[in-house]
């Protein structure tokens, strides 16, 4: 199977949730991917998982250190029941300041406390499935009380995916050695994938001793995207923007240094203190862009995704800023495209 087109979550409306998930499913798109930004993650997965029958549900992602690993096992317990075995959990540890002054949660070294959170959930899942009795015992969590009265009990799909998102060489080590599959962060390229990211998750698959053909790499992908001059000169403009914003923390210093472009860092930084948003952008060149972006028409847009993925990406979806509307004929097009062998 080639590269897959998938469909992150346009609707905030719970309400509204249902009819788009049915409309995605009967598009052909390979899974809804529900991310953590404005609203719960979980919940609108659980709507579509109850109103769909083929399409993969996932979250991309939830930041994991917010809840107790039991909150998380009981929420993805769930919807794997309803969805039939269609739901993967996706995980993600958001940088120190989010953790500490957006959920008040105490900060410790994100790489072995995320290992932890893995650990605890196959243990937890395995204890629900099999009765083996719950005694998972890390630096960051105990679970060892398991009563009948708060155990779900067997599901018939219990092997529930895990992915993770990675940036730097120990978290795509972390992903390969533990994780079912990598979330790549929108802010990447395709050097960076080839360079940094598939050697890493290759090392931990082989810590693991496991093969990484059974392992899933999925991206966002911020495109250009236009069928006139006028169109694609607005639309560079904004995913310069988007990649100026990213670009000016130090946390994807790493992915802007395999183009030689890291010394952007502290001048793009400067230039978000002071609020100079256009700045910012002015200074992502277009040979930059196409770095980090994927520049075409509709009409070449599969092939083009096909051109920088094939070999190093299983799945992908247009980053959710510059997804077109489900309304959009060229989109249904597209899936057609790359989803239909």
């Amino acid at each position: 199977m080639g590269l897959r087109l998938d469909l992150g979550v346009h609707a905030i409306d719970l309400r509204a949730v249902a009819h788009e998930a049915r409309r995605a499913e009967a598009m052909g798109f390979g899974c809804l991917w529900s991310a953590e930004t404005r609203h719960d993650p979980f919940l609108p997965l659980a709507v579509a998982a109850v109103n769909t029958e083929r399409l993969q549900l996932g979250t991309a992602i939830a930041v994991a250190f917010p809840r107790s690993p039991m909150v998380l096992a009981h929420t993805a317990w769930d919807l794997q029941k309803a969805s039939g075995g269609r739901f993967a959990l996706g995980l993600g540890t958001q940088v120190k300041a989010h953790n500490e002054r957006r959920f008040a949660v105490r900060w410790e070294p994100p790489g072995p406390r995320l290992r932890e959170v893995v650990l605890a959930l196959r243990a937890i899942w395995e204890c629900w499935q099999n009765g083996t009795p719950l005694d998972f015992r890390g630096a960051s969590y105990r679970f060892d009380l398991m009563t009948p009265f708060f155990n779900p009990g067997p599901i018939e799909h219990p092997r529930i995916p895990i992915y993770l998102a990675a940036v730097n060489p120990y978290m795509c080590r972390l992903a390969g050695e533990l994780g079912d599959g990598i979330h790549i962060h929108s802010f990447h390229s395709a050097k960076y994938l080839r360079e940094v990211i598939h050697p890493a998750v290759a090392a931990g698959r082989r810590a693991s001793g496991r093969s990484t053909r059974d392992f899933t790499v999925r991206a966002s992908t911020m495109v250009v995207l236009g069928d006139t001059p006028e169109e694609l000169e607005r639309n560079r403009q904004a995913v310069k923007q988007q990649i100026a914003f990213y670009a000016s923390t130090r946390t994807y210093q790493a992915v802007l240094a395999v183009h030689g472009l890291d010394h952007l860092v502290p001048q793009l930084h400067a230039k978000s203190l002071a609020g100079d948003w256009k700045g910012m952008a002015d200074l992502i060149s277009d040979e930059a862009l196409d770095h980090f972006a994927v520049t075409a028409t509709w009409e070449t847009l599969g092939a083009k995704l096909h051109e920088r993925y094939d070999g190093i990406c299983d799945r992908t979806q247009l980053y959710p800023s510059f997804q077109p509307s489900l309304d959009d004929p060229r989109f249904a097009a597209l899936v057609r495209e790359l989803n239909s062998s």
